[in-house]
Parts: structure tokens; C-alpha cells; sequence
């Protein structure tokens, strides 16, 4: 099964395991985001393709993209086929479709030319350079670890081939920090929790992940908990946020080295991050919240439940 459709069935069973008036509020709290165009919305206003991903991924989780909720969805996602986007809306687009398909059987590229799989996979191969990565839009000279997984994933949801992974792993190779983890694009000079994730899924998904690679992310990840319990994104930022938490709890669940870090300091964090009336927080210091940080909160209170 493709990696993004198993994620979402995963951490769905493991928010099955949560009480009903747990799932209701953040059902409740995601609902309330949707704009009377079909989107949602950040923190911003106005609907957004990122926004809507998340707000779409949470609904999915809680298995309430259903009815009327993602009819008005897909007519937003139909509404923005011929815009120009970035890559990550254009990711956020095309998994946005996927799931209304799949939960509604809606399809919005039912009236796109029979081609339209083809023509998506032509454009992300522009994003490819030279050191087999893929940056960040046709501009970008650099290759960029997320930006290279996003475009993996987008080609397996099209289901279009990898075009020579050898230089895809090798690209990520380079991206490899000494101390453990990896880099986002070459210049950066430290290792993130973020990079090191989709490092790490890329690896797996193109099965070449090495015994070696798994221990020392292990070794990585867990100097990322901070003594509020969650994970920070890298060595210079002292203070952990929800992404981070949950991109390294999944990652470390993978490879098997959940541990070697405290699980119910993660479990206090996450909790103290929650709002009564539904909906996350993005960190301590964060008196806002959203669709996309609520996405990270559920998808953590899924995989503490498991």
C-alpha cells in the first residue's frame, strides 16, 4: 500500500482507540475551519490549499470526511485545478483529491484530460538537479530533503514510477549530518527533526534503509526531547513543538527506537498543548492554534493510543 493511504489508516485505528467525546471535539473543532467555499482556513482567514490538506487528513483520521463536508471540499479542490501552484499545495491538492475520493468517491479530476497523470509527472521531473534531489520549485538550483520526499509521495498518489532512485538515495546520502539526522538542503549546517523524517520515509519507501542509518537516527532523535517532553526541530531551538513531536514519534516508531525516549513526558506535552474545546496549540509559547497543528496533535494522541 502506497505510504500515505497506510498512514492514514494507521493513525486512524489508533484515534479509534480514543473515547467517542475525545474524537467528537476535534471532529467539531476541524468542521468549524471549513469556509463557505468549500476550504479551510488557517490562522490568516481565507481558504487555503495547505490549510485544507490538513484540515482534510484530520477529517479522514477521525473518519468524518464524509456528506456534505466533502462535497464542499471537493468543489474547492475542483476550483483551484488550473491555478499555478507550489509544490507542497500542489502536493496538498493532490492528496486533498485522493482522500475525497476515497471517503466520498468524488472524483474531481473526472472531467481532466485523460493524460492529467502524465502531465503532473512531467512537471515534478522539472523540479529534478543534477545531484538526483529535487529543490523546491523550478527556480530553486538547490535539492531539498523534504521537497524530494513530497515529490515521491505525489508520484506514488499518480502512480507514476521513481525515476532513478539510485540518485535519489544517494542525493540523501549527502544530506547526512555526522552527528546523526539530516540536513535539509547541503548549506544547512545542522541536522533537523523534519529533514531527518522524510530522509528516513524516502529511505524506506525506496527500501534501502541500512541498519547503521536506523540506529544513529534513533541516537538522533531521541537527543531531540526536550524536558517539556515533546521533540525540537534541531539543536539550536530549545523549546519542542507539536510537527516536530510528530514527526519524530512516527519516525521512531518506524525504525523501532520509541525507547529510547519517554513516552509519558511526550504524552503530558501533547496533552497540555490540547484545547477543551478541540483543536492544538503548535508549542508552549504558540497562543494560537489550526487545522495543520491540530493534524499533528490527533496524529500523535493516534500513535500514543497504539
Amino acid at each position: 500500500m502506497p505510504y500515505l493511504p497506510q498512514l492514514t489508516l494507521r493513525l486512524s485505528a489508533g484515534l479509534g482507540r480514543l473515547k467517542a467525546e475525545v474524537r467528537a471535539r476535534h471532529t467539531q473543532y476541524l468542521l468549524t475551519a471549513q469556509q463557505a467555499d468549500g476550504g479551510f482556513a488557517g490562522r490568516e482567514g481565507g481558504s487555503d490549499l495547505y490549510y485544507t490538506g490538513f484540515a482534510l487528513r484530520g477529517l479522514a483520521i477521525l473518519g468524518a470526511l464524509e456528506g456534505d463536508v466533502a462535497r464542499r471540499a471537493a468543489e474547492f479542490l475542483h476550483s483551484r485545478l488550473g491555478n499555478r501552484e507550489s509544490i507542497v499545495d500542489f502536493f496538498s491538492l493532490i492528496y486533498g483529491a485522493m482522500l475525497v475520493e476515497s471517503a466520498a468517491g468524488i472524483d474531481i479530476f473526472a472531467q481532466a484530460p485523460a493524460n492529467w497523470r502524465d502531465s503532473v509527472a512531467d512537471f515534478l521531473h522539472t523540479l529534478r538537479r543534477p545531484d538526483g534531489g529535487f529543490a523546491k520549485g523550478t527556480a530553486g538550483a538547490a535539492s531539498s530533503t523534504y521537497h524530494t520526499f513530497l515529490v515521491l509521495l505525489c508520484l506514488e498518489l499518480i502512480e507514476r514510477p521513481v525515476p532513478e532512485p539510485e540518485k535519489i538515495v544517494a542525493f540523501l546520502r549527502t544530506q547526512a549530518a555526522e552527528e546523526g539526522g539530516f540536513r535539509e538542503i547541503r548549506a544547512s549546517k545542522r541536522a533537523g527533526t523534519n529533514p531527518t523524517a522524510a530522509a528516513i520515509a524516502t529511505l524506506k519507501m525506496l527500501d534501502t534503509l541500512d541498519e547503521d542509518t536506523r540506529l544513529d537516527t534513533i541516537d538522533f532523535l531521541a537527543d531531540m526531547q526536550t524536558d517539556e517532553g515533546g521533540l525540537r526541530a534541531n539543536t539550536r531551538i530549545p523549546i519542542a513543538d507539536l510537527l516536530s513531536t510528530f514527526t519524530g514519534l512516527l519516525t521512531l516508531e518506524d525504525l523501532g527506537g520509541l525507547d529510547e525516549i519517554e513516552i509519558s513526558a511526550v504524552r503530558k506535552f501533547v496533552a497540555e498543548l490540547e484545547q477543551p474545546g478541540g483543536g492544538f496549540h503548535g508549542a508552549a509559547w504558540d497562543p494560537a492554534h489550526d487545522v495543520e497543528y491540530s493534524f499533528y496533535g490527533l496524529g500523535c494522541l493516534a500513535l500514543l493510543a497504539e
